[in-house]
């Protein structure tokens, strides 16, 4: 049996002795005629009663008809189920979900902080890791069902035929050319390659480029160059040294003749991939005979495979690699955000953002989600269940009640006998 059940079932007992016992004594008491003593003890009885049958009478009323008699104002709580749902809600939705109480609960928590302290914990890094990877393998298995892959196959499929390639690359680079990032791009890619080519293995291959080429051109020149290995380095030396010149000019003049063509062949690319029909016709073709190529899909499909392979593989390992990278990363976030108090100001802000952009649909949802659940109650569970909530602590409303209008009965009948 419940716990809450027995301390009920006990409690009523007791309340429903006290009764009894009160009954009995007023039997006897009226037995002895009430003299003497006797006449106390009939007073307290007589009263003690009456408290205990209004109490027994107000508690049952709360949750019954009183011996089943459908008495006006009586089984409250069931006659009034819908309204204590909506009342119920309608707290939660004012006291619980208010934008206001929940903003004020996210800047005493400090949540961001929290989350902080708790990744730091190499225990908890590892259980979120644990629980991670325990999701990723239930979706892999949920992904490698036949008719989930069907499903899924025909959808990509039908998603990636519809989608408009060409005017997202043009969309994508024109974003790219807005404030001139594109040259940002170019500046980027200029700065790399004049790294790599002031390195001596880019050098080493200039060299062997220049005498690969004389071999080749100049086969019978090249016999009489005297140090030929020192001539191609050399001329390697060179050749590098003049290109990091020319790319030196590039980055130093913003107006320079190659950042002019280069905004001139990026504005021409989304023009053509946005008006040029042959262009777009070309593209849509090699983007239909990509996804329509068996050769492709039995690749995709296979490596795939091997992916998912490999992953059940590591995970099944007690020394999964996944777990302890996903663990050193939660690790790595938690030590980031300990070490930055803006990152942390950030994050918070950003949720009682969110709260106060979305409370009132919470509000709205949680409101009407509680009132619905309650209505859809069975009547006899709802009551049963407030019952056994509340039903042990109503009993000893009915002890009290019992005890204090005995004494209270013995208060009359001493008054009555000094005004007497």
């Amino acid at each position: 049996m419940d716990v809450r059940k027995r301390t009920l079932v006990r409690n009523k007992a007791i309340a429903g002795g006290l009764l009894v016992g009160a009954a009995l004594l007023f039997v006897i008491a009226r037995f002895h005629k009430g003299n003497g003593l006797w006449e106390w003890v009939a007073a307290f009885s007589e009263a003690a009663m009456v408290g205990a049958l209004a109490d027994w009478f107000a508690v049952v009323a709360l949750f019954r008809y009183p011996l089943g008699v459908p008495i006006p104002h009586t089984a409250i709580i069931p006659n009034k189920k819908e309204a204590i749902a909506e009342s119920l809600a309608e707290f939660i939705r004012d006291k619980f979900l208010a934008t206001e109480a929940l903003l004020s609960k996210i800047r005493e928590l400090n949540p961001a902080r929290r989350l902080s302290v708790y990744l730091m914990s190499q225990q908890h890094a590892d259980g979120l890791a644990t629980g991670l990877t325990r999701i990723i393998t239930e979706s892999i298995d949920f992904l490698d069902d036949d008719r989930v892959r069907k499903i899924l196959r025909v959808a990509l499929h039908d998603r990636i035929e519809k989608f408009d390639l060409a005017t997202s690359v043009g969309q994508l680079l024109e974003t790219l050319r807005k404030d001139n990032r594109h040259q940002a791009v170019l500046d980027d890619m200029l700065r790399r390659f004049s790294a790599w080519i002031a390195t001596a293995d880019a050098q080493d291959k200039l060299a062997n480029a220049v005498d690969n080429w004389l071999n080749t051109e100049y086969p019978l020149l090249s016999k009489f160059i005297p140090n030929r290995d020192q001539f191609a380095k050399g001329a390697g030396e060179k050749i590098a040294k003049k290109v990091n010149q020319f790319l030196q000019e590039i980055n130093d003049d913003p107006g320079h003749e190659l950042r002019c063509k280069f905004d001139t062949a990026v504005s021409d690319c989304i023009a053509r991939l946005k008006g040029d029909d042959v262009l777009r016709a070309k593209i849509e073709e090699i983007k239909l005979e990509a996804i329509n190529n068996d050769h492709l899909t039995t690749y995709v499909s296979g490596l795939a495979g091997d992916i998912k392979s490999w992953l059940i593989d590591d995970l099944d390992r007690s020394h999964s690699r996944i777990r302890k990278s996903l663990s050193g990363a939660a690790i790595a976030l938690g030590t980031t955000l300990t070490k930055n108090t803006e990152l942390i100001d950030s994050i918070n802000e950003h949720l009682e953002h969110i709260v106060v952009n979305y409370s009132d649909k919470l509000r709205a949802v949680a409101t009407k989600h509680v009132a619905g659940t309650v209505k859809q109650w069975n009547e006899d569970d709802f009551v049963s269940e407030i019952e056994l909530s509340i039903g042990s602590d109503l009993q000893f409303i009915r002890m009290n009640g019992t005890l204090v209008g005995g004494v209270i009965g013995l208060l009359l009948h001493a008054i009555s006998l000094l005004l007497g």
